[in-house]
């Protein structure tokens, strides 16, 4: 059963407009036709299409995606194993995402002296001066706040990319904690949790366990906490809090 470019269309999320280009340039040219001479997509055109789309998404341009998937050398388990590395990388770099924002959310603070280029080596595209007034208008009476500024005040390039690397390993372990089963309120997972605390009283400000409980309920009940903790695998964020709450019971 082949189907319809407007069906395509509207199946696959692309305009018609596309789809045609696409057949022009001979990118995806639909395998049927219809007695009146209209584009007919058979399901190993879908499955061509999938792969553009899957490429393009990945920031591909339309000769690399033709290409790659017209190399003679190239079979389904090639690409499946491309588009597992390419996952891989953009995974790696939404980490180190997380850790920017992280920084602006948990530490509550944007006083950040870097240069421009500083900032965009520990940063990226990540504007944590884009949070300062909702951070202060929700923490700015407390003494959290005010310890963070003046501490982050005096960090230098080194120091951020210091603490980069740190948040980066204790993330790092709590995925495979997560991953190898280990229960969120165990010793050895509540130790990391503990890590978690002392990282941020290191670096920011004082993280009693009370703190470190609410920070925990954060990043469960705000989308955008839960968006950034998850980014290093689904779940993460109620594992963590799960695992903070448990260590401040045992503390």
């Amino acid at each position: 059963m082949s189907l319809s470019v407007g069906q395509v269309s509207r199946l696959a999320g692309v305009t018609v407009r596309t789809l045609h280009h696409y057949d022009e340039i001979g990118l995806l040219s639909p395998g049927e036709r219809s007695r009146a001479g209209y584009r007919r997509y058979t399901d190993a055109d879908l499955d061509r299409l999938q792969q553009v789309l899957f490429y393009r998404e990945l920031g591909f341009g339309l000769e690399e995606i033709s290409a790659i998937l017209d190399d003679p050398t190239a079979d389904e388990l090639t690409h499946l194993r491309r588009q597992h590395e390419l996952l891989a990388g953009r995974l790696e770099r939404l980490r180190d995402m997380m850790a920017a924002v992280e920084l602006a959310l948990e530490a509550r603070s944007m006083n950040i002296t870097l240069t421009p280029e500083e900032r965009l080596e520990i940063f990226g595209a990540f504007r944590p001066e884009d949070h300062e007034q909702e951070a202060e208008r929700r923490w700015g009476t407390s003494e959290a706040f005010a310890q963070s500024r003046r501490r982050v005040a005096a960090y230098t390039k080194a120091d951020w990319l210091q603490w980069r690397a740190e948040a980066a390993a204790i993330t790092a372990d709590l995925v495979a904690a997560m991953k190898a089963g280990l229960p969120a309120d165990g010793e050895a997972v509540m130790d990391l949790a503990e890590r978690h605390r002392g990282h941020i009283t290191r670096w920011f400000y004082d993280c009693l366990p009370d703190i470190h409980r609410g920070l925990g309920e954060l990043y469960v009940a705000d989308p955008r906490f839960t968006a950034t903790v998850d980014a290093a695998a689904p779940g993460l964020s109620h594992y963590l809090r799960a695992a903070i709450t448990a260590n401040a019971d045992r503390l």
